[in-house]
């Protein structure tokens, strides 16, 4: 396919990288800043552009990859061009692309990007909704291209998928800094805990996270968690923190999300 991406930051990025290592072409790259337009572009051989006047109607998928809040504006004015258009958000409904055109989607790859890491595209869960059964098809066939893990999710469902990821994810990472500051005020390196860190997630890639559960809060180990609370007095958002997860964790059960 002939693919423009709408964006060049993280999300824009790799799938770029991912369309034009399947074959396909990148015509161009948007962007309100032209530099950053030109640097991706430059990658992928296409066109650098920072005004959407300027795009090139002779394209068959228009990739909307920004920040939410800005989809419906620039949906409203590539409709004109009757063009395939998808938007990638986790959390913004189909419904914002319908408003302005029937020949609409979204292509959203369930993965936390940055561009200066490396990953292969093809573990990366694409997730599929378009406007139509026609449309649908279409962008499974695109997905699977550059995905083995392609996956048909509405809107609602996608809601409460980036919400899952946003626990499993976002939440997790800033604990690890969390972690770190910990360390650093106490001249500990972070090194340290990156096996633990590893071994932790390479088990939920086996086993559901309440059957490989560990620490002082499961076992209901109340010394050591005193001990860790004496330890944070002179921060109460982190004690709190520790305290509210560590409930949670004792109300653990296989069946629901402990106290919540």
């Amino acid at each position: 396919m002939r693919i423009t991406l709408i964006g060049s930051g993280n999300v824009a990025t790799h799938l770029a990288a991912a369309f034009k290592n399947a074959g396909h072409v990148i015509v161009q790259v948007y962007s309100r800043d032209m530099q950053n337009a030109a640097l991706l572009a430059y990658h992928v051989k296409a066109e650098a552009i920072d005004n959407l006047d300027a795009v090139n109607p002779e394209t068959d998928l228009f990739i909307i990859a920004v920040k939410d809040d800005a989809i419906g504006d620039i949906a409203q004015k590539l409709a004109k061009y009757s063009k395939l258009i998808v938007h990638t958000s986790g959390a913004t409904p189909l419904k914002v692309l319908t408003d302005y055109t029937a020949n609409s989607g979204v292509f959203y790859p369930l993965q936390t990007f940055s561009k200066t890491k490396e990953l292969d595209f093809r573990t990366v869960p694409l997730c599929i909704e378009g406007a139509d059964e026609q449309i649908t098809k279409q962008l499974e066939e695109l997905a699977r291209t550059i995905s083995n893990n392609v996956y048909r999710i509405n809107s609602d469902q996608r809601k409460i998928l980036h919400l899952a990821a946003v626990f499993a994810c976002n939440f997790p990472n800033y604990l690890y800094y969390v972690a770190g500051k910990l360390l650093q005020q106490h001249d500990l390196d972070f090194n340290l805990l990156r096996p633990l860190i590893l071994e932790t997630a390479e088990k939920v890639q086996e086993y559901l996270p309440a059957d490989v559960q560990t620490g002082p809060a499961i076992r209901n180990d109340e010394k050591t968690m005193v001990a860790h609370v004496q330890l944070l007095q002179d921060n109460p958002e982190l004690e709190r923190l520790y305290t509210e997860l560590s409930q949670l964790i004792i109300k653990m059960d296989k069946g629901g999300y402990g106290g919540v």
